[in-house]
């Protein structure tokens, strides 16, 4: 699924980080951050972000399986269906110039044609639905990967004070996530 994200950090001006191509819905994406926040990373969220951000040479295709390397099998079938597939960055691209090319970023309003963002903050992930606001709730580290979480724009509502707010201050932080009112049914990340 080519759904357009960001994975960034956050700064005064608001967020700065890298592209990921494909698979960048909160459904896709919070699950792998979660479990590898958790488990593979130990919640070191510094290794975590250098990993993600800061040692990409262009942006991310994907982000697979392999974040979660060091997450119990029981957990790894549940978010995957025991499916497996690597993360991989695109190979050999050059510019329409011949130059090669250039980190593919993302920063508070400058996003291209991304859909969400996921911004790593101390407490969580803030889940930014770029088609409803340019903030949005922080989703725990504590939070269970396995919450089946929404991939519509709605359902990640502005959490902060409004227009007035000053753009460093961060955003409410949730354990888990608003759920809609009718069930969900949990989805399982298949390739």
């Amino acid at each position: 699924m080519s759904i357009r994200s960001f994975i960034a950090r956050p700064t005064e001006a608001g967020y700065q980080g890298i592209y990921v191509l494909r698979d960048g819905t909160p459904s896709s994406l919070l699950p792998l951050l979660l479990a590898a926040y958790r488990y593979t990373f130990a919640r070191d969220l510094d290794s975590m972000t250098r990993h993600l951000i800061d040692d990409v040479s262009i942006c991310w295709k994907e982000l697979g399986t392999d974040l979660l390397d060091d997450v119990p099998e029981d957990l790894v079938v549940a978010l995957t269906g025991g499916d497996s597939w690597p993360s991989t960055q695109p190979s050999n691209l050059t510019a329409p110039d011949g130059s090669p090319p250039r980190r593919i970023t993302a920063e508070a309003g400058a996003t291209g044609d991304a859909e969400w963002g996921y911004v790593l903050h101390p407490d969580g992930i803030e889940v930014i639905s770029l088609y409803e606001q340019s903030r949005g709730p922080v989703v725990g580290w504590a939070t269970d990967p396995r919450t089946a979480f929404s991939d519509h724009p709605a359902m990640w509502p502005v959490t902060t004070a409004g227009p007035n707010q000053p753009s460093g201050t961060a955003p409410k932080t949730f354990t888990t996530v608003p759920t809609p009112s009718a069930p969900v049914t949990p989805r399982v990340a298949r390739r």
